[in-house]
This record gives structure tokens, sequence and C-alpha cells, in this order.
């Protein structure tokens, strides 16, 4: 038990700093601009290739800092040709595009890579053991991931709350007339928050490619997920989606971990009601489970509290 404990806690950690590497993005484009991006899952996933190609060509330490880049450059093209021709016509248009875009990125991603995974590898001078958990080895590169998603938290948020830059992205957001006329470019304020944002998302597919599965359907198996950590968290609210990630990722892991059930708390029913849906549901475990939970807590959440946790913002 004591194994299992440790093991999910670290796990549920890990799975939760990655939710968040992924979220912090989003939300940060949530929160300055407005805009709730549903091809961010998409830059995930392109961050993913790229540093799988790149990572074949010139090493993966390289494509770590030149793949979020790539990304940032495309984020950027986004806003700068489709966001910004869209955005005096609303929300609507604008999550219309986003939706749009996703399809066509990962239509586009099978067609140069394939749908089967790739050989995306952990790097060599990582691939070892960290330290040992009662008999399970724990690997160096998860411990990398954990490092590199508690920086940029750290970053984000000294950033936007204690720089001159952050200043003046939050001012651009509110009162954008004022900010140009103090000499900015609130058009160019927008598309590097946009680039940042989606350069953070494919920093993320680049950490966690030679982890998980490298595929052209993983931004749509992480996807959703995501949304439910910034509307828990509360939406454009950075704390808050560092809290909701952490605690998702351990009520998710921890789940996944338990094969508990009614029948095993409080005895199987009796065997002369049949097979009913009431006996399914009895012998139902908690691992079985454990894929909808994050979904019940955003139901919940919609339902109690729709700011989140920590949101100023309702739409």
């Amino acid at each position: 038990m004591a194994e299992l404990i440790v093991i999910s806690t670290l796990n549920g950690v890990l799975f939760g700093m990655l939710l968040f590497l992924l979220s912090s993005g989003l939300t940060v484009i949530f929160s300055m601009m407005g805009v709730l991006n549903f091809a961010h899952a998409s830059f995930y996933m392109l961050g993913a290739f790229f540093g799988f190609q790149l990572t074949r060509w010139i090493g993966f330490w390289p494509a770590l800092v030149l793949a979020p880049l790539l990304v940032g450059a495309v984020g950027m093209a986004v806003e700068r040709y489709g966001l910004r021709n869209t955005h005096k016509h609303g929300h609507v248009a604008e999550l219309l595009l986003t939706f749009g875009l996703a399809f066509a990125i990962e239509e586009i991603v099978s067609m140069i890579w394939g749908k089967s995974p790739v050989d995306y590898r952990v790097p060599a001078a990582l691939d070892f053991p960290a330290f040992t958990v009662f008999s399970t080895n724990y690997p160096a590169y998860k411990i990398f991931m954990l490092v590199i998603s508690v920086v940029i938290f750290i970053a984000l948020l000294v950033t936007l709350k204690k720089t001159r830059v952050g200043l003046i992205v939050q001012a651009a957001l509110t009162h954008p007339s004022m900010v140009g006329h103090l000499g900015h470019n609130v058009g160019r304020v927008f598309m590097l928050v946009f680039g940042v944002g989606s350069a953070l998302a494919g920093l993320a597919g680049v950490i966690a490619g030679p982890s998980l599965v490298t595929q052209s359907d993983m931004a749509a198996l992480l996807g959703p997920i995501l949304f439910v950590v910034i509307v828990f968290g509360g939406l454009g609210s950075l704390p808050g989606a560092f809290i909701a990630s952490l605690l998702i990722g351990l009520i998710q892991t921890f789940a996944v971990a338990l094969n508990g059930s009614l029948a095993s708390v409080f005895g199987p029913l009796d065997p002369s009601l049949g097979p009913s849906p009431l006996t399914d549901i009895w012998n139902v475990t908690i691992a079985q489970i454990a894929p909808i939970l994050p979904y019940v807590l955003l139901v919940l959440v919609l339902i109690f509290r729709p700011m989140g946790l920590l949101g100023t913002r309702e739409s």
C-alpha cells in the first residue's frame, strides 16, 4: 500500500504538471485575449512531431529549443492572418476558426508522418533511473519533465504579475485604445501573446512526446481534458490552472490504481436478482470509471461555481 501511494503520488504530480504545462499557454491566451483556442492541443501535437523530426536531424537538446519556437511562429501566423480578421465577428467566429484549424493540423500531420506512432525516444542523457522507490525505479526523464513544468509556472507568474511586459499585455486586453495611445502596437502584443501560448503547448509536446505515445491523434486524446483543467481552475487564472492540473492528475492517477467497487465494500448482490444494470453498476471498479472522473468534476464545477476555483471571469 505504501508503494502504491508513493508511486501514484509521483505519477499524479507528474501528469498534473504536464497538464499544467499544456494548459498554461491556453490560460495565458484566454486571460490576455479572451480567445478560447480549440486548436491549442494541436499545437501540442505539432511540438511533439517537430521535436521528433528535429531530434532525428540535430539531436534532442537543440530540438527542445527550436521546436517550441517553430510552433510559436505558427501560432503567431494563425493570430495575424486568421484570428485578427475574425475577431471583429465575435467569439463564435473565433471558435469556428480554431475548431476547423484543429482538424486541418491533424490531417496535415497524418499526411506527413502517417497515422502510426513514431519512434520518439527519451534522450540517452536522461535514460536512467533517478532513484528507486521500494522496488520501482523512477525515470530521470520524468523528473526532468517535472522540473521544466515548475520553472515555466514560476516564470509565467513572475512575468505576468511583476514585469512591465506583463502589465502592458494585461492592459492591452481591457484598455487597448489607451495602450495604443501610449505608443504600443496592440496588434503586435496580441500576436506575441498568442505565439507564446502556442510555444508553451509546443514545449509540452516536445518533452511529453518521448514519455507518451507520439501519433496523429494525440491532440484528440488530451485536448478534452485540457478544457476541463482551465474551466475547473477558473477561466484565465494561471494559479487556478496550476491547482486544477495537480488535482486532476492526482485524482485520475489514484483512481486508475484502485480496483475497489461497491461489491468489494458491501458484498455481492443477491444472485436471485440475475443480470441487470444494477448488477453491472455494483461491480464497476474505480479504475473503470477513472477516465470520466475529470468530466464529472467539470459538470459539478459548472453547476456550483461556474467561475471555477480561482476564476474572475464568467465569460
